[in-house]
């Protein structure tokens, strides 16, 4: 320690034992779950406790979980004064004996066989300012807690598909994109959130990374694409049925080491550092990946004629631009035999697949190998309105399937008559849509068109914003 904290003054984590008193430590927080709230079965009907979970470390061999119970202003207050990442002095803490079983199965594993628990009366946190502390402790926050060589690659998993449905794994690989964090709330009222997080490796250009909560959401916000390689000790693997794909979640047990100094990692870092500049655009597939947008943020409303204007009043400026359209799909050729509704797509980059080839021209994978393609709609709609008509916008992948209300398998197994039929909803009715143009050389009219949401329109709602008076 520097010379503000002698060593001698704190209990190393390797020396706890129950029932030691008077106890202060120090470490750095490597993991932390979000404030949960449940019914308090000893008070009032109706009244919650509220806790907190986090994990600290001392030294390259030794963490430690911790645990607080309280009143929701005491939680939310000793969680709100701290992140992951910083130091803390903790004084009179009460040393438990591990649970193993039930304390491992929704917590970080951890070496110690004791677990710690914060009392609001007695228990005292404090946050140490990193001039403090001594640089060795700061250094362990880029240290895995599991062996640096124990984890699969990204290829390793899709390769391995459901097998490893459910399994929970270690993860290494480096942050291709961080999307924004989505809010909603649940059928019985709870809010929530969600946040998309795509990885990448010498083995697959694009995988799924999912966080259902804040602190690994906050985590995650502060990573840079394409600089930053994370190490994901004990993630849950599942596959995705209506993404038809592999994908990795965030859980309790999880803890994430961004950066972390290991020899494979530099590997990586190397491999991502040198690849940056020649890495597949992600413009030409974000119009199959799901969006990374908030759709709630997009409020300009146009007509068709309104959006053709702007597009030529941004010609040359590659920044894209989003708007609501209030229209008629006027063609949606999903039962014409002559066009192709569904294509295969490239598990690792989701760049659509030379059928004749086999072969992903973009990550050079030899997609026979393997279930290393899956299918996915991919079509070209034209949108109509009292004004004009957009041509060929592209309607892809799980937006195209929650438009259609349907499953690309489900789909597949329609007959002609059921295709008509699907067609003919959305012919005849107005819809709301959700658009993004960008910049691109090779579409027609010098504009990509995706569509992000096409949902039928309420109404009252479309008459109102049909003259797109609500544009900027």
């Amino acid at each position: 320690m520097s010379g503000s904290f002698a060593s001698k003054t704190f209990t190393a984590l390797s020396d706890l034992h129950p029932n030691m008193a008077n106890l202060k430590i120090i470490g750095i927080v490597i993991g932390k779950t979000d404030v949960k709230g449940f019914p308090d079965r000893k008070s009032d009907i109706g009244s919650e406790r509220y806790t907190l979970s986090f994990t600290v470390r001392d030294s390259p061999a030794h963490f430690v979980n911790i645990a607080s119970w309280g009143s929701e202003d005491y939680i939310r207050s000793l969680s709100d004064s701290f992140r992951v990442g910083e130091c803390l002095i903790i004084e009179n803490p009460l040393v438990q004996r591990k649970e193993m079983e039930r304390e491992e199965k929704f917590r970080p594993a951890t070496p110690s066989n004791c677990k710690l628990l914060l009392s609001e009366t007695h228990s005292i946190v404090k946050v140490c300012s990193s001039y403090e502390v001594d640089t060795k402790l700061l250094s362990l926050i880029h240290l895995p807690v599991k062996e640096s060589h124990d984890y699969y690659s990204l290829g390793d998993i899709v390769a391995n598909g459901q097998n490893l449905h459910g399994k929970i794994i270690n993860v290494l690989a480096a942050v291709r994109s961080v999307g924004e964090p989505k809010y909603f709330t649940t059928s019985d009222r709870r809010k929530g959130q969600r946040c998309e997080v795509k990885l990448y490796d010498e083995t697959e250009s694009s995988f799924t990374m999912i966080c259902w909560d804040s602190e690994s959401i906050l985590l995650a916000q502060s990573w840079t694409p394409r600089e930053t390689v994370i190490f994901a000790s004990d993630i849950r693997i599942s596959f995705d049925r209506f993404q038809n794909c592999m994908m990795a979640t965030v859980i309790s047990k999880t803890i994430i080491t961004a950066n972390p100094d290991t020899p494979e990692a530099n590997i990586l870092l190397n491999f991502v550092r040198e690849n940056t500049e020649t890495s597949a655009p992600d413009d030409e597939i974000d119009s199959y990946l799901k969006e990374s947008i908030n759709l709630n943020t997009i409020v300009d409303v146009y007509t068709v004629k309104q959006l053709k204007a702007k597009a030529l009043k941004k010609e040359g400026k590659a920044d894209p631009f989003y708007g609501i359209l209030y229209a008629y799909i006027s063609t949606l050729n999903i039962d014409d035999e002559t066009t192709k509704v569904v294509r295969n797509r490239c598990l690792g980059c989701s760049y659509i697949v030379n059928e004749a080839s086999s072969a992903c021209t973009t990550c050079n994978k030899d997609c026979s190998e393997f279930q290393s393609v899956f299918l996915s709609f991919d079509m070209l709609v034209d949108l109509t309105d009292h004004t004009g008509t957009l041509h060929s916008c592209s309607l892809t992948g799980s937006v195209a399937e929650e438009t259609l209300d349907c499953t690309v398998n489900e789909f597949l197994a329609m007959t002609d008559e059921q295709k008509t039929a699907l067609k003919w909803q959305f012919l005849l009715e107005r819809s709301k849509i959700y658009l993004k143009f960008v910049l691109s050389h090779k579409a027609k009219g010098g504009f990509r068109i995706t569509v992000l949401s096409c949902k039928l329109a309420d109404p009252i709602e479309a008459s109102r914003n049909l003259s797109g008076q609500r544009n900027t």
